[in-house]
């Protein structure tokens, strides 16, 4: 039984752990050979040893997003071990915690913190599609998926920063899905909810019992659960979806 990813080949930012490991096995699991890019080079190398260690075909590349040249480096080094570039998950990306900003309201956030914020979450996102989508225009098609969060839907106390890029990761998501559907480029988000990695782990040490409680499936998330939706966009299985920003939450932003 064949896979609904084989012969494509994927890059995976954020690849080093949490949601990005995830993706980046289940995308080998599911016939891809797979780039897996982190600014943690050394995380990158241990996903990519798991990969391997699955049967699967994986190689590590590092670089920081925010950096053009860095980017572009990235998506060169997929497609110069790979031959092209079929699908692209954006999923590097910080928290308020990384910037100092941890339980802080709106105007209590400094102006570098929120800056750092949007350069990561915002910027690099953006970067990543501005390298991705002209080499996926010259093969003639691809997909790609960004992660944003629950936070790019609805508003957040104490996020006011990562609230804000994440709606910007949605409105950029939306226009690329517009601007390149002639050229056979499907883009799409995913919307995290509170799931168990080492970015969420503050948070779910200070409000486990909160969240769990406002949660209907009564639990936090498995990156592995993120990883799926991002392989079904990404497969063919989903050749009319783009422009979509799914929730993967247990249904919090159903409540």
């Amino acid at each position: 039984m064949t896979g609904i990813l084989d012969g494509k080949t994927a890059l995976v930012t954020g690849g080093g752990n949490g949601i990005g490991r995830a993706a980046a096995l289940a995308f080998a699991r599911e016939g891809a050979r797979v780039a897996v890019a982190d600014f943690e080079a050394e995380a990158a190398r241990e996903t990519v040893a798991l990969v391997n260690a699955a049967g699967g075909q994986a190689l590590s590349l590092s670089g920081d997003v925010t950096k053009s040249a860095d980017v572009a480096a990235m998506v060169d080094g997929a497609v110069a071990a790979y031959g092209r570039l079929d699908c692209a998950f954006n999923n590097a990306g910080i928290a308020p915690h990384q910037v100092g900003a941890t339980g802080l309201f709106t105007a209590e956030w400094s102006e570098e913190s929120f800056d750092r914020m949007i350069e990561v979450n915002l910027k690099g996102v953006w970067l990543c599609m501005k390298h991705e989508l002209v080499r996926m225009q010259a093969q003639g098609g691809g997909a790609i998926v960004n992660t944003a969060s629950i936070a790019g839907l609805i508003g957040l106390k104490r996020a006011t920063g990562y609230v804000a890029a994440k709606h910007g990761v949605i409105g950029l998501t939306k226009t690329a899905a517009l601007e390149y559907a002639a050229d056979g480029i499907r883009v799409n988000a995913v919307c995290p909810g509170f799931i168990v990695t080492r970015m969420t782990a503050p948070t779910r040490e200070a409000r486990a019992d909160e969240i769990v409680a406002r949660t209907p499936l009564g639990r936090f998330g498995e990156p592995a659960e993120i990883a799926e939706m991002v392989v079904w966009l990404c497969s063919d299985r989903a050749s009319y979806v783009s422009g979509a920003a799914y929730q993967v939450d247990g249904g919090w932003t159903a409540t």
